[in-house]
């Protein structure tokens, strides 16, 4: 799968692309449809604690999936994230079977 990574107001990090890549590797194992994953990293000022913000947009066969998770760091939000995806792509994946 094709993963492609964006910072905004947050420096580039190997140690997130490869958490990302890791739970994005393990969602194509389960769903071998899902070709391309975009990642994007950003900061925003919340009055909360919730500033990292992980958005993440699937390309496959039909409509794009995406999700996006706020947390008080970005491992948590790639998690909430991915597992956001997950339930959609089930989803989409029973929506084909039943065709």
């Amino acid at each position: 799968m094709q993963i492609i990574y964006e910072y905004h107001d947050v420096s580039a990090s190997d140690r997130l692309e490869e958490m990302a890549a890791k739970k994005l590797n393990q969602l194509q194992e389960k769903f071998d449809f899902v070709h391309r994953a975009d990642v994007f990293f950003k900061t925003e000022n919340r009055t909360d604690d919730q500033e990292m913000q992980c958005d993440i947009r699937l390309s496959l066969p039909g409509p794009r999936l995406f999700a996006s998770s706020q947390a008080t760091d970005f491992e948590r939000a790639i998690l909430e994230t991915v597992k956001d995806l997950e339930d959609q792509l089930r989803k989409v994946k029973e929506k084909m079977g039943a065709r």
